[in-house]
Protein backbone atom coordinates (compact mmCIF):
# COMPACT_ATOMS: atom_id res chain seq x y z
CA UNK A 1 0.00 0.00 0.00
CA UNK A 2 0.97 3.65 -1.24
CA UNK A 3 1.00 5.94 1.45
CA UNK A 4 -0.52 9.12 0.93
CA UNK A 5 1.59 12.66 -0.07
CA UNK A 6 0.41 16.14 1.48
CA UNK A 7 2.13 19.80 0.63
CA UNK A 8 1.55 22.75 2.59
CA UNK A 9 2.94 25.65 1.62
CA UNK A 10 2.36 29.32 3.56
CA UNK A 11 4.25 31.11 6.58
CA UNK A 12 2.54 28.98 9.48
CA UNK A 13 3.14 25.41 7.21
CA UNK A 14 4.89 24.18 10.01
CA UNK A 15 2.46 24.87 12.45
CA UNK A 16 0.24 23.92 10.16
CA UNK A 17 1.32 20.66 9.24
CA UNK A 18 1.95 19.64 12.90
CA UNK A 19 -1.23 19.74 13.62
CA UNK A 20 -2.74 17.64 10.50
CA UNK A 21 -0.63 15.03 12.17
CA UNK A 22 -1.93 15.38 14.97
CA UNK A 23 -5.49 14.71 13.88
CA UNK A 24 -6.83 11.75 15.66
CA UNK A 25 -6.66 9.10 13.82
CA UNK A 26 -3.92 10.37 11.48
CA UNK A 27 -0.35 9.16 11.65
CA UNK A 28 2.55 10.54 9.28
CA UNK A 29 5.22 12.80 8.95
CA UNK A 30 7.14 15.54 7.04
CA UNK A 31 9.85 17.76 6.13
CA UNK A 32 10.20 21.11 5.37
CA UNK A 33 11.64 21.87 1.77
CA UNK A 34 14.76 23.52 2.82
CA UNK A 35 15.35 25.15 -0.45
CA UNK A 36 12.26 27.83 0.80
CA UNK A 37 13.70 28.55 4.24
CA UNK A 38 16.95 30.17 2.35
CA UNK A 39 15.06 31.74 -0.66
CA UNK A 40 11.67 33.20 0.70
CA UNK A 41 9.43 33.87 4.04
CA UNK A 42 6.78 31.66 2.64
CA UNK A 43 7.60 27.80 3.80
CA UNK A 44 6.62 24.54 2.06
CA UNK A 45 6.34 21.19 4.20
CA UNK A 46 5.99 18.00 2.26
CA UNK A 47 4.70 15.05 4.14
CA UNK A 48 3.51 11.63 4.16
CA UNK A 49 0.04 10.55 5.87
CA UNK A 50 0.96 6.55 6.40
CA UNK A 51 -1.95 5.65 8.47
CA UNK A 52 -5.38 6.11 8.81
CA UNK A 53 -7.28 4.48 11.49
CA UNK A 54 -11.07 4.82 12.01
CA UNK A 55 -13.51 5.80 9.89
CA UNK A 56 -12.57 7.36 6.54
CA UNK A 57 -15.69 9.92 7.17
CA UNK A 58 -14.60 11.02 10.37
CA UNK A 59 -11.20 11.69 9.30
CA UNK A 60 -12.26 13.65 5.97
CA UNK A 61 -14.35 15.73 8.16
CA UNK A 62 -11.94 16.68 10.42
CA UNK A 63 -9.29 17.24 7.36
CA UNK A 64 -12.51 19.69 6.36
CA UNK A 65 -12.58 21.47 9.76
CA UNK A 66 -9.08 22.08 10.06
CA UNK A 67 -8.75 23.51 6.51
CA UNK A 68 -11.42 25.68 6.82
CA UNK A 69 -10.35 26.65 10.15
CA UNK A 70 -6.46 27.99 8.82
CA UNK A 71 -7.71 29.58 5.74
CA UNK A 72 -10.66 31.89 7.63
CA UNK A 73 -7.87 33.30 9.31
CA UNK A 74 -9.72 32.59 12.32
CA UNK A 75 -6.95 31.20 14.35
CA UNK A 76 -4.33 34.20 12.42
CA UNK A 77 -2.59 31.45 11.15
CA UNK A 78 -1.99 31.92 7.46
CA UNK A 79 -1.25 29.09 4.99
CA UNK A 80 -1.49 29.43 0.83
CA UNK A 81 -2.37 26.29 -0.63
CA UNK A 82 -2.79 22.25 0.27
CA UNK A 83 -2.19 19.71 -2.28
CA UNK A 84 -2.93 15.83 -1.30
CA UNK A 85 -1.78 13.05 -3.26
CA UNK A 86 -3.71 9.80 -3.10
CA UNK A 87 -2.28 6.31 -3.57
CA UNK A 88 -3.29 6.00 -6.72
CA UNK A 89 -1.64 9.44 -8.17
CA UNK A 90 -4.75 11.60 -8.13
CA UNK A 91 -4.06 14.51 -6.87
CA UNK A 92 -6.45 17.46 -5.08
CA UNK A 93 -6.01 21.13 -3.91
CA UNK A 94 -7.98 21.90 -0.90
CA UNK A 95 -9.31 25.14 -1.92
CA UNK A 96 -12.78 24.75 -3.08
CA UNK A 97 -12.89 20.70 -2.49
CA UNK A 98 -15.91 19.07 -1.20
CA UNK A 99 -16.22 16.41 1.46
CA UNK A 100 -16.64 14.08 -1.51
CA UNK A 101 -13.44 14.65 -2.62
CA UNK A 102 -11.01 14.76 -0.22
CA UNK A 103 -12.82 11.08 0.64
CA UNK A 104 -12.14 9.83 -2.53
CA UNK A 105 -8.27 10.93 -2.10
CA UNK A 106 -8.21 9.19 1.31
CA UNK A 107 -9.88 5.97 0.01
CA UNK A 108 -8.07 6.22 -3.46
Amino acid sequence: MTDIKFSIEGEDAIQATEELLAIEGITGNYAVNSEDVKKEPVLTTVGTIVGLVGGTIAITEQIRKWYQEYKQKQSGKKIAKVLIVGRNGRRLLLENATFEQIRQILES
